[in-house]
């Protein structure tokens, strides 16, 4: 019998959580040694050599006492990699960690907000603060809240003399002139802007791929069978958003554990933008994990409305667009 996702109530320990801020599945074998940047974009040979160099640069954590402060970073507190997608950002932020002293902390900017909602801001700032180094993958200026939490922390991280790197998350239609830029995420964090070097990745223009087009949906018997192999879930994909709802985003990781397939049935327009955003984060975790997707009824690439894609999130839902496709193609 496969396994139902929807019956799950997995529990994460706060020792859990904070070992497990690592670079996902996908980028655990990633090295400097294995980026090959584009002869014909310079920026990411030289975002590179900067990294490499911040790598070295990592100072040991002052040692902690009730009246010892941390000594200034030699160099500045921060890298920031200010790019496009399918750039290697994220081959590189994972690459610095790689080779990064321990210890050392590697999370998204949703899976920071998310830990600071599970584990309370003072507890957050208290787990992080003897990293050498912290990783922040896709900097998000979508949600004013979100990006004051996490400029507030940063500033207390680097009081305790924590280190960090960062990529953008530029949004398709803001590439070339109009497009995220590092002037817009220093303006976010004022209080630390003169201490980040910001360094530009370019390569070609993620306008000119579009979305990949999604494989036909099977009909409900094929996406059964398939779910009768070992490592395989089942569930109704309206019952698995409900299940999200009950459910600290913090968890939906662990809700995957032992799981290689996920087959859902009936999947249907998502109906509004909680459960979009749910959905959103479900789909990274899958994807970190490269979990094979097979689905009946609506076309993935049908899930969010137009005005969904038009809003302010839209950046968020072609990602899951583009990540459930791969993972439906897995399958294939």
């Amino acid at each position: 019998m496969p396994t139902r996702l929807a019956d799950r109530r997995p529990e994460v320990a706060v020792d859990s959580l904070i070992a497990g801020l690592t670079p996902p599945p996908l980028f655990a074998d990633v090295r400097f040694d294995s980026y090959r940047p584009d002869p014909a974009e310079p920026t990411q040979a030289e975002a590179a050599a900067v990294l490499r160099r911040f790598a070295a640069e990592l100072a040991p954590p002052a040692r902690k006492g009730l009246f010892r402060r941390s000594p200034p970073p030699a160099g500045p507190a921060g890298v920031y990699l200010d790019g496009g997608f399918g750039v290697g950002k994220t081959h590189l932020l994972a690459s610095l960690w790689h080779a990064a002293p321990s210890p050392k902390a590697y999370v998204t900017f949703v899976e920071l907000t998310q830990l600071a909602g599970a584990l309370g801001f003072a507890r957050l700032v208290t787990e992080l603060s003897g990293m050498r180094l912290l990783a922040i993958d896709e900097f998000e200026l979508d949600d004013p809240g979100d990006t004051v939490l996490v400029s507030t922390l940063l500033a207390r991280l680097d009081e305790a003399g924590v280190r960090f790197a960062a990529t953008s998350n530029t949004l398709p239609d803001r590439l070339g002139e109009e497009r995220f830029a590092a002037q817009d995420f220093l303006r976010e964090i004022q209080s630390m802007a003169a201490r980040f070097a910001s360094v530009r990745v370019d390569g070609p223009d993620y306008r000119h791929r579009g979305l990949p087009a999604a494989p036909a949906p099977r009909n409900e018997a094929a996406v059964v069978e398939a779910a009768q192999g070992a490592g395989a879930s089942l569930d109704d994909f309206g019952e698995l958003l409900a299940q999200l709802a009950t459910l600290h985003p913090s968890r939906y990781g662990a809700l995957l554990d032992g799981v290689r397939r996920v087959c859902l049935t009936g999947v249907a327009p998502v109906p509004d933008q909680n459960v979009a955003l749910r959905l959103v984060v479900l789909v990274d975790r899958l994807y970190d994990r490269q979990i094979e997707l097979v689905t009946s009824g609506l076309q993935l690439d049908a899930l969010f409305s137009a005005e969904m894609l038009a809003g302010g999130y839209r950046k968020k839902y072609r990602r899951a667009i583009s990540r459930l496709v791969a993972l439906a193609r897995l399958a294939a």
